[in-house]
């Protein structure tokens, strides 16, 4: 049974490198626009990731199917991947100096069963100025992030405090992952990749 890793994404893909799992990424190709937000995110994010899971499931179910999905929540609103540097921008004035939710749905996948769990992350923005969000995004292009931002790197100056795992923010709770696994009788205990 192969793993496959549903995602793009290379924040994903460096998680699941901390251990010795064998895997292959494959992006799902569900169209995230077909599921409409109704004012609660972990069921948007968890519907998201179910149906990515579903999708590659079908394409290949005999094997092992993590899928993931992270929004941020602010105002009422998912702040998704912005559609352009303008969305970005506004997503990042918005955020200036508020506490704002990340949660990331996590979905596992094989032939016999199907568990999606999700995480909250709270996060305090510093007061960015419009010179420094234009800075952030010139030096670190984000259209591909819920949000318009990510935490590690240079994104370490927009965040003032936070509360939960940071690696949910990143797109896959490693704790959370870990435990699903078990479910699957996969252990992240034993799979620890050799660091230098």
């Amino acid at each position: 049974m192969r793993l496959i890793l549903g995602s793009q994404s290379p924040r994903r893909k460096e998680i699941l490198n901390f251990f010795s799992l064998p895997f292959i990424q494959i992006p799902s190709g569900f169209d995230e626009d077909t599921i409409p937000f109704e004012g609660d995110p972990v069921h948007y994010a968890e519907t998201l990731s179910f149906k990515k899971a579903q999708l590659l499931h079908l394409r290949f179910p005999d094997d092992l199917v993590i899928t993931a999905d992270t929004v941020v929540f602010f105002g009422n609103k998912i702040f998704n991947k912005p559609d352009n540097d303008a969305a970005a921008f506004l997503m990042l004035r918005q955020l200036s100096g508020h506490w704002h939710q990340v949660f990331t749905a996590i979905t596992v996948h094989s032939n016999k069963q199907v568990i999606t769990r999700s995480q909250e992350t709270k996060i305090l923005f510093n007061p960015l100025s419009d010179e420094q969000i234009l800075l952030y995004h010139r030096h670190c292009p984000c259209l591909d992030k819920a949000g318009g931002y990510a935490i590690q790197g240079q994104g370490s100056l927009l965040v003032s405090k936070i509360e939960g795992c940071y690696y949910n923010v990143m797109g896959l709770p490693v704790n959370l992952l870990r435990e699903v696994l078990c479910l699957f009788g996969i252990d992240l205990w034993h799979h620890l990749s050799i660091t230098s």
